[in-house]
């Protein structure tokens, strides 16, 4: 089964240790990883409130260290590891970066834009289409979310 492939599992857990670093920084945790030619080219997580910008999500982050990295803004062959579902903004720079696929852990029924809410990746009115892969290490993603944001409504902390 995929989720379950030993090489996905590393690179979601990679991406996991990046979200339980942005939850120590008071950031909503989620991590990302992009990966090409089987080796991780950039690592991120959400910089949000740090940077005070909306666009410092994780995967946004990471695409533009990825695309420093390969010196090019195109990163065909590539696939982004991410702990929560991408967003639409999210999803749109991943098309227009054209990246290959997304492996995503949590599901976002609220925001998420590759199956949940909407299907941006996929959608073939586009002119790039995305593999996507839901599910890897979910449980563990999802964690992390609920009990960072009941530690934050516990402690009368608002984001």
């Amino acid at each position: 089964m995929e989720a379950t492939d030993p090489t996905h599992l590393g690179f979601m857990r990679l991406a996991l240790a990046q979200a339980e670093e942005a939850a120590s920084a008071g950031e909503v945790p989620v991590g990302a990883v992009l990966v090409r030619d089987g080796r991780t080219i950039a690592v991120g997580h959400n910089l949000v409130m740090e940077e005070a910008s909306a666009l410092r999500h994780a995967e946004m982050v990471v695409l533009a260290s990825g695309a420093r990295a390969v010196g090019d803004r195109v990163l065909t062959g590539s696939t982004l590891y991410v702990t929560l579902e991408p967003c639409p903004m999210c999803a749109g720079a991943i098309i227009l970066s054209r990246v290959s696929r997304v492996i995503f852990g949590a599901p976002d029924p609220k925001w998420g834009s590759c199956g949940s809410l909407y299907n941006l990746c996929v959608d073939p009115r586009l002119n790039h289409e995305v593999e996507v892969t839901p599910g890897v290490l979910a449980a563990d993603s999802s964690e992390l979310l609920k009990s960072f944001f009941a530690t934050r409504r516990r402690d009368g902390l608002s984001l």
